[in-house]
């Protein structure tokens, strides 16, 4: 079980009608603790997970957005005539795409997800200077940023289904000290279908998981009682971290003409163990194939010149099993 006492778009708003009721608990905005790393601590160990109000400069979010609505457009499923940044697009379009050729858990056919994997930009995001700075901070040591960068295009296609309650845990392995970061490429409502997280669930441990549709392809078992969701309406530059035992899903989008666009991506100290395949492509393309026509090298491989303890792949994680409540 992990213990913290290791470490102390659319762009428019909604229209009012469908607007969700107040979320029953609110996000608490960790933003003016951001120097404070006792405070930044003793909050994760209370709410497991920490959230920061416009984190990153907007701008550099929308530049991000642009570049992965362009992806949309070019296998046509963005509306025309819209804001540049708008993410409606043609739900009829989209759905001629088979299911077979779907990435269900992504949102967007394969052959559209292996466009987006080959953006520069996607991939250098993540080593965003304040990204960095708020790990270090939480770890006092070197900051492994994992290369499998998972870019979510959440659509209306009839493939897909909301992100089950899950732990990350299972799923990458390597150390419960591992912290995702969800990072909404754009105004993110919860009618978008945002991220929700059951606060406190990291004091559980592993939770024994079960195979379901939906994003990663397995659910923990919830118990009675186990109900303290909290949400948030995301706007661009809001992060949302939490280590890889808090249980989390998505909410289901109300807005299936909406495209839903986010990065989830993975940190934790350089000296704890990574499993290996977080070090590979988070889809068939090669490493070369995504490098080809990037313009700098300077994070090509980057992880291959730290001192990293590697593992392999743990079966029984995945493997289900029965809850006792």
């Amino acid at each position: 079980m992990f213990v913290f006492a290791t470490l102390l778009s659319n762009m428019g708003m909604t229209s009012p009608e469908t607007e969700p009721a107040e979320p029953k608990i609110p996000f608490r905005d960790s933003t003016p603790l951001i120097s404070n790393r006792a405070e930044l601590l003793r909050r994760a160990d209370e709410d497991g997970f920490l959230f920061f109000k416009r984190l990153l400069p907007r701008e550099d979010v929308l530049a991000l957005r642009r570049e992965m609505l362009g992806v949309v457009e070019r296998h046509g499923w963005r509306r025309p005539g819209q804001d540049p940044l708008g993410g409606t697009i043609d739900l009829n379009a989209i759905n001629q795409v088979p299911d077979e050729k779907m990435r269900t858990d992504i949102g967007v056919s394969v052959a559209a997800y292996e466009d987006a994997q080959r953006l520069e930009a996607l991939h250098r995001f993540p080593h965003h200077p304040k990204l960095i700075a708020l790990y270090k901070l939480l770890f006092e040591r070197e900051v492994l940023v994992h290369p499998r960068h998972i870019a979510r295009m959440i659509t209306g296609h009839r493939a897909i289904t909301p992100t089950p309650p899950h732990q990350d845990f299972p799923l990458i392995q390597g150390t419960t000290n591992t912290w995702t970061c969800w990072i909404p490429i754009g105004d993110c409502p919860r009618t978008h279908g945002g991220l929700t997280v059951l606060r406190g669930s990291h004091r559980l441990g592993y939770v024994p998981i079960q195979h379901v549709k939906g994003a990663g392809g397995i659910a923990v078992q919830l118990c009675p009682g186990e109900t303290a969701w909290a949400e948030t309406d995301y706007e661009a530059g809001d992060v949302l971290t939490f280590p890889s035992l808090t249980i989390h899903k998505a909410l289901r989008c109300r807005m299936p003409d909406t495209i839903r666009l986010s990065l989830d991506v993975r940190y934790q100290p350089v000296d704890q163990p990574v499993e290996e395949g977080s070090l590979k492509p988070h889809c068939e393309l090669s490493w070369e194939n995504i490098y080809a026509n990037w313009k700098s090298d300077d994070l090509k491989y980057y992880w291959k010149s730290l001192p990293l303890q590697l593992i392999p792949w743990d079966d029984t994680y995945t493997q289900p099993k029965r809850r006792i409540c």
